[in-house]
Protein backbone atom coordinates (compact mmCIF):
# COMPACT_ATOMS: atom_id res chain seq x y z
CA UNK A 1 0.00 0.00 0.00
CA UNK A 2 1.84 3.53 -1.34
CA UNK A 3 0.79 6.21 0.99
CA UNK A 4 1.54 10.03 -0.38
CA UNK A 5 0.89 13.26 1.18
CA UNK A 6 -2.48 13.59 0.93
CA UNK A 7 -3.54 9.90 1.77
CA UNK A 8 -1.00 11.00 5.14
CA UNK A 9 -2.82 14.71 5.23
CA UNK A 10 -6.50 13.21 4.87
CA UNK A 11 -5.18 10.47 7.96
CA UNK A 12 -3.79 12.80 10.22
CA UNK A 13 -4.97 16.03 9.32
CA UNK A 14 -3.38 18.12 12.46
CA UNK A 15 -0.17 16.49 12.36
CA UNK A 16 0.30 16.55 8.82
CA UNK A 17 -0.53 20.17 9.11
CA UNK A 18 2.35 20.85 12.13
CA UNK A 19 5.01 18.91 9.94
CA UNK A 20 4.17 21.21 6.99
CA UNK A 21 4.37 24.24 8.98
CA UNK A 22 7.29 23.12 10.38
CA UNK A 23 9.07 22.27 6.83
CA UNK A 24 7.54 25.53 5.80
CA UNK A 25 9.72 27.69 8.59
CA UNK A 26 13.06 26.94 6.76
CA UNK A 27 14.07 26.83 2.84
CA UNK A 28 16.91 24.14 3.30
CA UNK A 29 16.49 21.16 5.29
CA UNK A 30 18.39 17.66 5.08
CA UNK A 31 18.11 14.25 3.33
CA UNK A 32 19.74 10.88 3.84
CA UNK A 33 19.73 8.39 1.63
CA UNK A 34 22.28 5.56 0.91
CA UNK A 35 25.33 5.32 -0.84
CA UNK A 36 26.90 2.23 -3.13
CA UNK A 37 28.45 0.72 -0.41
CA UNK A 38 25.17 1.36 1.74
CA UNK A 39 26.72 4.26 4.48
CA UNK A 40 24.41 6.92 5.04
CA UNK A 41 24.96 10.17 2.93
CA UNK A 42 23.65 13.45 3.98
CA UNK A 43 22.59 16.56 1.96
CA UNK A 44 20.94 19.73 1.84
CA UNK A 45 17.44 19.60 0.00
CA UNK A 46 14.39 21.93 -0.96
CA UNK A 47 11.01 20.44 -0.19
CA UNK A 48 7.61 21.03 -1.72
CA UNK A 49 4.12 20.42 -0.61
CA UNK A 50 2.11 20.65 -3.82
CA UNK A 51 -1.30 18.99 -5.35
CA UNK A 52 -0.79 16.38 -2.79
CA UNK A 53 2.29 14.87 -2.73
CA UNK A 54 5.48 16.04 -1.22
CA UNK A 55 8.15 16.71 -3.58
CA UNK A 56 12.16 16.35 -3.67
CA UNK A 57 13.94 17.72 -6.40
CA UNK A 58 17.79 18.00 -7.37
CA UNK A 59 20.15 19.29 -9.33
CA UNK A 60 21.50 16.71 -12.30
CA UNK A 61 23.07 13.80 -12.05
CA UNK A 62 23.86 14.96 -8.20
CA UNK A 63 25.14 12.29 -5.48
CA UNK A 64 21.70 12.16 -3.89
CA UNK A 65 19.57 11.53 -6.68
CA UNK A 66 22.01 9.13 -8.30
CA UNK A 67 21.53 7.14 -4.78
CA UNK A 68 17.59 7.18 -4.69
CA UNK A 69 17.77 5.81 -8.43
CA UNK A 70 19.41 2.69 -6.91
CA UNK A 71 17.41 2.62 -3.54
CA UNK A 72 14.70 4.80 -3.20
CA UNK A 73 14.57 4.75 1.05
CA UNK A 74 15.07 8.12 2.06
CA UNK A 75 14.62 10.15 5.81
CA UNK A 76 13.94 13.73 5.40
CA UNK A 77 14.53 15.87 8.37
CA UNK A 78 13.28 19.36 9.22
CA UNK A 79 15.93 22.62 9.33
CA UNK A 80 15.98 22.43 13.07
CA UNK A 81 16.22 26.38 13.26
CA UNK A 82 19.45 28.17 15.20
CA UNK A 83 19.63 28.06 18.68
CA UNK A 84 17.37 25.24 20.71
CA UNK A 85 14.38 26.27 21.05
CA UNK A 86 12.74 23.84 17.77
CA UNK A 87 9.47 26.06 17.40
CA UNK A 88 7.48 23.61 16.33
CA UNK A 89 9.45 20.43 17.60
CA UNK A 90 12.01 18.22 15.43
CA UNK A 91 10.35 16.38 12.78
CA UNK A 92 11.76 13.66 10.30
CA UNK A 93 9.72 11.69 6.96
CA UNK A 94 10.99 8.53 5.99
CA UNK A 95 9.98 6.82 3.09
CA UNK A 96 10.83 5.71 -0.52
CA UNK A 97 11.75 8.29 -3.59
CA UNK A 98 10.05 7.73 -6.85
CA UNK A 99 11.65 9.83 -9.76
CA UNK A 100 8.50 11.40 -11.84
CA UNK A 101 10.01 11.69 -15.62
CA UNK A 102 6.03 12.05 -16.90
CA UNK A 103 6.27 15.46 -18.83
CA UNK A 104 3.05 16.61 -17.74
CA UNK A 105 3.89 16.04 -13.98
CA UNK A 106 6.99 17.68 -14.45
CA UNK A 107 5.53 20.68 -16.43
CA UNK A 108 3.27 21.40 -13.62
CA UNK A 109 6.18 21.24 -10.99
CA UNK A 110 7.80 23.38 -12.47
CA UNK A 111 5.07 26.16 -13.34
CA UNK A 112 4.58 26.11 -9.65
CA UNK A 113 8.40 25.65 -8.36
CA UNK A 114 10.18 27.77 -10.93
CA UNK A 115 13.67 25.67 -10.84
CA UNK A 116 16.79 27.23 -12.33
CA UNK A 117 16.74 25.33 -15.12
CA UNK A 118 13.68 23.30 -16.02
CA UNK A 119 15.14 20.78 -18.42
CA UNK A 120 17.73 19.77 -15.84
CA UNK A 121 16.76 18.77 -12.82
CA UNK A 122 15.97 14.86 -10.79
CA UNK A 123 12.11 15.31 -9.75
CA UNK A 124 10.75 12.76 -6.99
CA UNK A 125 7.78 12.00 -5.74
CA UNK A 126 7.32 10.53 -2.05
CA UNK A 127 5.98 7.54 -0.86
CA UNK A 128 5.80 7.76 2.96
CA UNK A 129 6.41 5.12 5.72
CA UNK A 130 6.83 7.11 8.62
CA UNK A 131 6.38 10.50 10.42
CA UNK A 132 7.56 11.37 13.27
CA UNK A 133 7.34 14.76 15.66
CA UNK A 134 9.29 15.03 19.45
CA UNK A 135 8.77 18.15 20.88
CA UNK A 136 8.94 18.94 24.73
CA UNK A 137 5.41 19.40 25.97
CA UNK A 138 4.03 21.83 29.13
CA UNK A 139 7.96 22.72 29.82
CA UNK A 140 8.65 18.88 31.21
CA UNK A 141 7.36 16.19 28.98
CA UNK A 142 9.22 14.68 25.93
CA UNK A 143 6.57 13.69 23.05
CA UNK A 144 7.18 11.71 20.55
CA UNK A 145 4.09 11.11 17.65
CA UNK A 146 4.95 8.42 15.19
CA UNK A 147 2.57 7.77 12.04
CA UNK A 148 2.86 4.75 10.08
CA UNK A 149 0.58 3.84 6.47
CA UNK A 150 -2.38 1.88 7.85
CA UNK A 151 -2.71 2.94 11.37
CA UNK A 152 -3.73 5.80 13.73
CA UNK A 153 -0.59 8.23 15.42
CA UNK A 154 0.54 7.25 18.78
CA UNK A 155 2.28 9.44 21.17
CA UNK A 156 4.48 8.57 23.75
CA UNK A 157 5.24 10.76 26.56
CA UNK A 158 8.18 10.68 29.30
CA UNK A 159 9.46 12.77 32.19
Amino acid sequence: MSFNWEAFAAAEPDFAETVEKRFGAFTHHVLATLRKDGSPRTSGLEVRFLNGELWLGMMPNSLKALDLRRDPRFTLQANPGSGSEMAGGDVRIAGRAVEVRDRETVARYTDAVNPPDPDAFHLFRTELTEVVRTSIEDGRYLAVQVWKPGAPSRTTRRA
